[in-house]
């Protein structure tokens, strides 16, 4: 898994926002100091959430599993741009066979899936996914083929979200009972969170005792 921070809004656009509110832009410091105590003020203690819209993170998220890819597709209030099947599949067209199952083959089916702490699931990923290679050799359109996609097929996609939804996506998936990839996931976004703007979400860590 590899997280790229792509782009990110100023903090001022989120205190100019507030500060809409009571006409005080004379008490910005243009994202300093007294802005993050007002944005932490009115977004996260008075629960003023609204306010975070404003500010918006675009990440490039690679090496995640499809099912990843479904867990996080369950928080609509984002943006997401994945790469696609049907364009793609011929990545793995190229490649000889997965089989039988050593050490070599292992390494090499690793390019194309994530795998788990459970060999024998590993083991059926790396069958479907030579099946799935032996469909491309035998012209089965990739359209037809990606429904013998394993879940674990590798993936990546660029993802935008504003830091009201982002602080709810941490909160759930930071959970000890989320699916373990996607709660790696959200560390990793967590950690690629620019500094000055670690305060509006640093909690959830904190209230979890991982911080």
């Amino acid at each position: 898994m590899n997280i790229t921070l792509l782009s990110y809004t100023n903090l001022n656009i989120c205190s100019q926002a507030i500060r809409t509110c009571w006409q005080s832009f004379d008490k910005s410091d243009n994202g300093g100091e007294k802005d993050r105590e007002l944005i932490d003020r009115v977004g996260n203690k008075y629960k003023h959430s609204s306010t975070l819209e404003h500010l918006s993170y675009t990440f490039y998220i690679q090496g995640i599993s499809r099912a990843c890819l479904q867990e996080l597709a369950r928080h609509r209030m984002a943006s997401l741009s994945v790469k696609s099947s049907r364009y793609t599949l011929k990545e793995l067209k190229v490649e000889e066979s997965f089989l039988p199952i050593d050490e070599t083959n292992l390494q090499r089916a690793e390019k194309f899936l994530v795998f788990t702490e459970n060999f024998q699931v590993n083991e059926s990923s790396i069958k479907a996914l030579e099946n799935l290679r032996i469909l491309l050799k035998d012209n089965i359109s990739n359209d037809l083929a990606k429904f013998a996609m394993p879940e674990s097929y590798k993936t990546e996609l660029t993802w935008s979200i504003n830091a009201r939804s982002l602080q709810n996506f941490l909160h759930l998936r930071s959970s000890k009972s989320a699916l373990w990839e996607i709660r790696n996931l959200a560390l990793e976004v967590y950690n690629h969170i620019p500094e000055e703007h670690k305060f509006i979400f640093e909690s959830i860590y904190k209230d979890k005792g991982e911080l």
